[in-house]
């Protein structure tokens, strides 16, 4: 076994494990409350309907401000209307994808008070939490999701995913064996136990994991970690092509190059080496890592 462990800090791994929290978005197919009694409760206006439409198709062609006037505007009209806690939380998500996050957690709180038993709504906000760094409440939205409907695998996922970037491995793995007894053909759990496995440091157990996630929906971090795990079980070849594969959709990803230099070192090729881990640092690899290459 090649002796990188050291230098393969899993600590200073979190961007690839971060990346791997995915973005939830959704629209206003599924009301967040429970059905309404169509006998006691106000139809929307025509008006509210069509300012719906057209935050829907906002959405659809990723116009963040178009979609978020629209979703006002609906709520203006009618400010007590049921429906009103599925479009606080689409508000929410169409201004975090505007990079308005603050503003966006507080849509996504007026949403959960209005509609307390709403899954989509804790997952919308536990992945704004996510982004503002507030993990400890993320797990606290993903575990009341999870609580709440248990057969939707996404709050378990996420649950575990967090567990796991807050050394909460414990939890995180009561969560892993959930997902493999509950959701053992599903993609996120693929996701998760060849994720689990890599930066445990079980590399080989993690391969056959990674490959049905690379199979189905590849990203350039997919890429990034089977590739690690590649190096770790001198399985060079391997390693080379999913680094290229993983540069090719994102070039900018700095662990791409971080491992694409260490493997260029374990050929033997110390110009190669070098170039890449020039580019690591370029792209945000910490250079306390580069120089513990001896680069």
């Amino acid at each position: 076994m090649v002796q990188w462990v050291e230098v393969v800090n899993f600590a200073a791994m979190r961007k690839i494990l971060t990346s791997l929290i995915l973005l939830i978005f959704t629209t206003c197919a599924a009301s967040a409350t429970e059905p309404a009694d169509t006998a006691k409760t106000p139809q929307p206006s025509e008006a509210y309907l069509g300012f719906m439409e057209q935050a829907d198709k906002a959405i659809a062609e990723n116009k963040w401000a178009d979609a978020e006037l629209a979703l006002k505007e609906a709520l203006r009209l009618e400010p007590f209307n049921p429906m009103n806690a599925i479009l606080h939380s689409n508000l929410g998500m169409v201004q975090h994808y505007n990079g308005l996050d603050s503003l966006a957690l507080d849509n996504l709180s007026t949403g959960h008070r209005l509609a307390p038993k709403s899954v989509t709504v804790l997952l919308n906000r536990g992945e704004i939490l996510t982004s503002l760094h507030r993990i400890p409440e993320a797990i606290e939205d993903y575990a009341m999701a999870m609580s709440l409907d248990t057969t939707q695998i996404e709050p378990l996922f996420y649950h575990a995913m967090l567990c796991f970037n807050s050394d909460s491995i414990d939890k995180a793995k009561a969560d892993m064996d959930q997902l493999q007894s509950r959701f053992p053909d599903n993609e996120l759990t693929s996701l998760a136990l060849g994720t689990f496995n890599a930066f445990t440091g079980k590399f080989k157990e993690a391969i056959p994991y990674l490959n049905k996630v690379i199979d189905s929906t590849p990203t350039a971090g997919d890429y990034c970690t089977r590739a690690m795990c590649y190096l770790m079980t001198e399985q060079l070849a391997e390693a080379s092509e999913d680094l290229a594969r993983g540069i090719e959709l994102d070039p900018t990803d700095g662990e791409l190059y971080f491992y694409r230099a260490i493997l260029n070192k374990m050929r033997y090729r110390p110009e190669d080496a070098h170039a890449d881990a020039l580019k690591a640092v370029q792209f945000g690899v910490a250079s306390d890592r580069i120089k513990a290459l001896g680069l």
